[in-house]
């Protein structure tokens, strides 16, 4: 299957990945100029009236780029739209992407309901939904979604617990539609493994938390920078579901990171007056932090993996089998 017009042309088979509180106007600037898809949570817009200026933001940017740059390669906007009972604020959402014709939508938990589906198909726009397991991908595909992005293991945030290449060969089985493969992906050579997982992108969220223009604090950057892979806590405590978090917030806060209970699926809250203070003090990332020993621009993130991604081609190529 052809990939969608939106997707067609990047610089790099790479979506940014939206993160919570990190993903702001200026990070997503940066990832469209860079010519990937660039993302983030509509939550992130507090009060709501202000998804609407974040959005003329990051337009205007990206036009004035154009126009200095008419053959540069310009990704598209995505937003993410968390589709559960709690979150009072999905229809208003839902209807400033339609008015400015958000290209990718990205939807989380639930699958989207019909209605929320046909206004965004209305103009052309697209909707990919993340799941973790090959039951919630049925039920996606079932409800009418475009692509499916795989939360697969080592994923930072809420994550699953399948192998890359078991999730993505199983949904290969019954889904010939667009693919993006999450889960630990920090380099150009996992973005190229990821392809040949049968993915079509890779979709990366911890990198670009350790960046010049997230929206992070400098403890937060630096306890990437100094952690690895062992440093990554699994557990649902914080959310109600399931996901990968930097041990030294957690210390930070006081806990025990080998000894936390287990938490209330129905905890999840994404209301407007939640002010979802668990996840600004536990800071979440992937297992591919140990990748990461700077804070570099977003500009010069692209161009590593760039160049990592062809040289990784070129070794394959140059070693591929039988000889």
């Amino acid at each position: 299957m052809a990939l969608p017009a939106a997707l067609q042309h990047l610089s790099l088979p790479v979506i940014g990945a939206p993160l919570f509180i990190a993903s702001c106007p200026a990070l997503v600037i940066e990832q469209c100029k860079a010519g990937i898809v660039g993302s983030f949570p509509a939550l992130n817009a507090r009060p709501a009236e202000m998804l609407e200026q974040w959005l003329q933001q990051i337009e205007q940017a990206l036009a004035q780029h154009r126009a200095a740059h008419p053959d540069a390669v310009i990704g598209p906007i995505a937003v993410n739209q968390i589709v559960h009972q709690s979150n009072d604020r999905l229809a208003h959402d839902v209807e400033v992407c339609v008015k400015h014709r958000v290209p990718v939508i990205i939807s989380s938990l639930r699958a989207p309901p019909k209605e929320m589906l046909d206004a965004i198909h209305s103009y052309g726009g697209i909707v990919l939904h993340d799941v973790i397991s090959i039951r919630h991908a049925h039920k996606a595909l079932e409800a009418g979604v475009d692509g499916l992005i795989l939360v697969a293991a080592g994923a930072g945030g809420h994550a699953g617990g399948l192998s890359p290449f078991a999730l993505v060969g199983e949904v290969r089985k019954f889904f010939d539609g667009p693919i993006a493969l999450s889960g630990s992906i920090a380099s150009g050579d996992a973005i190229l493994a990821a392809q040949a997982t049968g993915a079509d992108f890779a979709y990366i969220g911890s990198r670009w938390l350790a960046t010049q223009e997230a929206n992070t604090s400098e403890g937060y950057r630096q306890a990437i920078v100094e952690s690895n892979a062992a440093d990554i806590v699994y557990t649902n405590l914080f959310t109600g579901v399931h996901g990968n978090y930097l041990k030294k917030s957690i210390i930070n806060a006081g806990l025990d990171p080998d000894h936390l209970p287990e938490a209330d699926k129905t905890a999840m809250n994404f209301s407007s007056a939640s002010g979802a203070k668990a996840w600004r003090d536990i800071w979440g990332a992937g297992q591919g932090v140990g990748l990461m020993e700077d804070v570099p621009t977003v500009v010069e993130v692209v161009a590593r993996l760039r160049h990592e991604y062809t040289q990784a081609r070129a070794r394959v190529m140059a070693t591929s089998f039988p000889r």
